[in-house]
């Protein structure tokens, strides 16, 4: 448990040590090696994050000895389980190629997905150390685990660019292709149509009100429940009503009340616009779905406009470094919150490096598809070009 706490505060003593000494060429290296780091840390990582992973694997290793063995493509178990979802089943399909070690697929995922991070924290990201401060308060943890939902909305925050300049069918390529890895990406393409402005301060706490009360009735819920039972490809992700979710109101809240207590500082520059925008639409799906187990995950697709938008209000002037302090300590919190509730999903680290399994690994006794992983890693082939 405690490698996680030296992560968080070895970069946030970087973040403090690049302040007024730091150059555009320096921060890209920053997070480009910070990115890297991340991407190891997590690709090499043991099965750790929850029951999803092994989800993702076995339907992996199902494809890869398909593809091997040279069978008919369509007998792939993500064919029939992901029907409308087939941009991951060809990802897969392609990883397959590669390789057959479900340990590999999910390093190379988990590089992709970073890479993925990486283009957006440069193009979109005031000061990249505190935008990865609180990538890892709000974010870090669910790249362990959700792969299919994080490649999803990663790609789709490639378009963003494409809503600047106008340019629809980028756009709507970008989306799709992130909608094909997984329809929740769905809730991505309303973003393009909203008016490019700043929207008056009263406006958006009226809309804000209104998507709790909404939220309320647990509409939402049974909507999102409804898509789920239509589209089998999501069935067994989909949370119904689960009660109220306080951390979502916390969460939504306390955003907007950084975003709209300096609303006058965001730059009326395109970007710092539909960035802020975004952020506002995160709150208000945490505030529609608070009464949904998974609807929360759905404002994951506009997560950067929180990371970007916070980053800004947080580190574009020295005069708000108490705003960065207070975010900094927020992250922290959100942090610990997930290392201690996820456990034994997390703590102790292990990488795929060695044999065996974490000691009291219940996941793992539950989940695990293929004991002959545990007695070696490396006993399906890593990289079929070197066998």
């Amino acid at each position: 448990m405690i490698i996680y706490y030296f992560i968080f505060f070895i970069i946030v003593l970087l973040f403090y040590v690049s302040l007024g000494r730091k150059t555009r060429d320096v921060e890209i290296i920053y997070l480009q090696g910070t990115m890297i780091f991340l991407a190891f840390f997590v690709g090499l990582s043991d099965m750790l994050g929850g029951y999803d992973r092994y989800i993702y694997a076995e339907l992996f290793d199902d494809a890869a000895d398909i593809v091997s063995k040279g069978q008919p493509l369509q007998n792939i178990a993500l064919f029939s389980l992901y029907p409308k979802e087939t941009g991951y089943t060809w990802f897969n399909i392609i990883l397959s190629l590669i390789t057959s070690n479900r340990y590999i697929f999910i390093l190379l995922t988990t590089f992709i997905i970073y890479s993925l991070l990486f283009l957006s924290f440069k193009r979109y990201c005031h000061n990249y150390p505190f935008a990865v401060i609180l990538f890892l308060g709000l974010w870090f943890f669910f790249t362990f685990t959700y792969l299919r939902q994080v490649l999803g909305a990663t790609i789709c925050w490639l378009g963003i660019q494409y809503i600047i300049d106008r340019k629809m069918w980028r756009f709507l390529l970008v989306w799709f292709i992130g909608y094909k890895f997984h329809n929740s990406a769905l809730i991505f393409l309303p973003i393009y149509f909203i008016p490019m402005k700043k929207f008056d301060r009263q406006v958006v706490i009226k809309v804000m009100v209104a998507c709790f009360l909404i939220g309320l009735t647990g509409l939402p819920s049974a909507l999102f429940a409804a898509y789920g039972e239509v589209d089998n490809s999501r069935a067994h992700e989909v949370g119904t009503e689960s009660g109220f979710r306080l951390p979502y109101l916390v969460e939504a809240v306390f955003f907007l009340y950084i975003i709209l207590s300096k609303y006058h500082e965001i730059p009326e520059r395109k970007l710092n616009i539909i960035l802020c925008n975004m952020a506002i639409v995160f709150c208000g799906i945490l505030l529609f779905f608070i009464k949904s187990e998974n609807g929360g995950r759905l404002s994951w697709y506009y997560m950067i406009g929180v990371i970007s938008t916070i980053t800004y209000l947080s580190t574009h002037t020295g005069k708000n470094k108490n705003y960065a302090l207070l975010m900094i300590v927020t992250c922290f919190f959100l942090f610990n919150r997930i290392v201690n509730g996820w456990g034994i999903q997390l703590s102790p680290y292990k990488t795929f490096l060695t044999n065996g399994v974490r000691e009291g690994d219940m996941i793992e006794v539950k989940y695990e598809y293929d004991h002959n992983y545990d007695r070696d890693k490396f006993y399906r082939p890593a990289l079929w070009f070197l066998q």
